[in-house]
């Protein structure tokens, strides 16, 4: 086993809990000694695992256990405080591991599995370096259009016409450990699904009718590999399938589309986005509650918002209607879009348009647009640090054009996704946009990314996703 050593000083970041070590942060990588010869000099090759160490006060620390890849900035990504070895079983008992981090909400709370789609693995996070697995939860689109006559499509509806549900499987490899043990990984996910999480549990999530592969993301072009996308294992329905969330129907194609073919990060946040419009006031039927959602993608913060906005949160106030514009750049995406309104019966309600959300919001402030509510969740501007400066203008510009929008009283609910952005720093250029818009805010509450994504502590990486909610003055 090799061994990487730290340069004095590099290890405190590690200690707290962060997961990577930087290529500049290595003084020596050496071969273990044998036999008490003394250690030589080695090379790291992709995708073997190594110990990192450091020396504090002339003797060496152990930190844990790592991938390597000599390739990449992030040269090695621990996965273990402990001298463990990688093999099925391992992979086994850290996917068993995380799902059962996931069931800690209890079948009647957050996450019910036999019924919600939700991030099974989130890398780091559940100690899987580079590793994502989602698992979606639904029936064939074909088989619901077929069969289910009534909308808005109504979940316990459908199960009582179709039966139980089927699930698939969204998978990425994002770095060149996993890659290089993708098939021994696809066996310890497919007998991890089929057999009882536990003895106790004495029931198990069952075995996907397909698995999906969605291996093109910007890490794994980091990590010198190319992109790979396609069918694995099983099958996947044509024209997609049908999930829901929050009890809402969405139609989801894991073969095309974004990350893994559905934002399940937002979950929470587009039913907390529905629940802000009891507080919005409004001039009664006749003065409809107007709504943006920008970088729409396919409609998850909008049709929460009309189905559920107007009465379910309303606090037994007169029912007050609402309408939705909603913005993107990609076809398929508002193609797909159309489908969720259908679903869910709200598409007399909801303007569809396709456009750049920077020359939207232009052209509506020349035409003196204005919006009750205003919803920002564009895709990461900062995939990486050198972009950052970039993306805080992009970011700013954003913000300030829809705070121009805004009627008095409204409200802005806005996300970034970029990992390299903190938390503060996102705050504070919504602060600069605010000012350079002469309006005054409140921040009524700061969010972050579903509790399947979880967030690892000493990982700020691992809080990725900011969603801040704003009162406008």
């Amino acid at each position: 086993m090799k061994r990487i050593i730290l340069k004095p000083g590099e290890e405190d970041r590690i200690l707290a809990g962060h997961p990577w070590v930087y290529d500049n942060e290595v003084q020596d990588i050496l071969e273990a000694a044998v036999q008490g010869a003394r250690a030589r000099s080695a090379a790291l090759v992709p995708g073997e695992t190594a110990d990192v160490e450091t020396v504090y006060r002339g003797k060496p620390r152990y930190l844990g256990r790592a991938f390597v890849n000599p390739a990449s900035k992030i040269v090695a990504r621990i996965y273990s405080p402990s001298k463990e070895g990688v093999d099925k079983g391992f992979f086994k008992r850290r996917i068993r591991e995380a799902i059962k981090r996931r069931l800690l909400w209890g079948d009647g709370g957050a996450y019910n599995l036999g019924r919600e789609s939700a991030r099974l693995v989130f890398a780091e996070a559940d100690f899987l370096p580079g590793l994502i697995i989602d698992r979606y939860v639904g029936w064939a689109l074909a088989e619901i259009e077929e069969r289910v006559p009534d909308r808005p499509l109504d979940y316990d509806d459908t199960q009582a016409l179709l039966g139980p549900p089927g699930s698939w499987i969204s998978i990425q490899f994002l770095t060149y450990a996993m890659d290089q043990r993708r098939d021994e990984l696809i066996a310890a996910l497919e007998e991890t699904l089929a057999a009882p999480l536990s003895p106790a549990a004495g029931r198990a999530l069952g075995t996907p009718l397909g698995i999906v592969e969605r291996s093109a993301a910007r890490p794994r072009e980091l990590e010198g590999l190319p992109p790979r996308e396609g069918l694995i294992s099983g099958n996947f329905p044509p024209g997609g399938l049908v999930i829901f969330e929050n009890g809402l129907p969405f139609v989801v194609c894991l073969d095309e589309g974004q990350k893994t073919g559905h934002f399940l990060d937002q979950r929470d946040n587009r039913l907390r986005a529905a629940s802000c419009t009891g507080g919005l006031d409004s001039g009664g039927p006749e003065s409809p509650l107007r709504v943006l959602d920008g970088c729409c993608y396919t409609g998850g913060f909008a049709i929460h918002i009309l189905r559920l906005g107007d009465y379910g949160f309303n606090s037994g106030a007169s029912p007050v209607p609402i309408l939705a514009d909603c913005v993107d750049s990609s076809a398929t995406a508002l193609e797909t879009l159309r489908s969720n309104a259908e679903l869910n019966g709200v598409e007399g309600r909801l303007q569809i348009l396709e456009a750049d959300i920077f020359e939207f919001l232009r052209q509506a402030e020349r035409n003196r647009e204005r919006y009750d509510l205003v919803i920002l969740d564009p895709p990461a501007f900062a995939k990486t640090r050198s972009a950052l400066p970039d993306a805080i203008r992009g970011y700013k510009e954003i913000n300030l054009r829809a705070l121009k929008l805004l009627r008095a009283g409204g409200l802005l609910l806005s996300c970034s996704c970029s990992q390299a952005l903190d938390r503060q720093r996102f705050r504070r250029l919504v602060g600069e946009a605010a000012r350079d818009a002469e309006r005054r805010l409140y921040l009524l509450e700061s969010r972050s990314q579903a509790a399947d994504h979880p967030v690892l502590v000493g990982y700020d990486e691992s809080e990725y996703l900011k969603c801040d909610i704003y009162r406008v003055q």
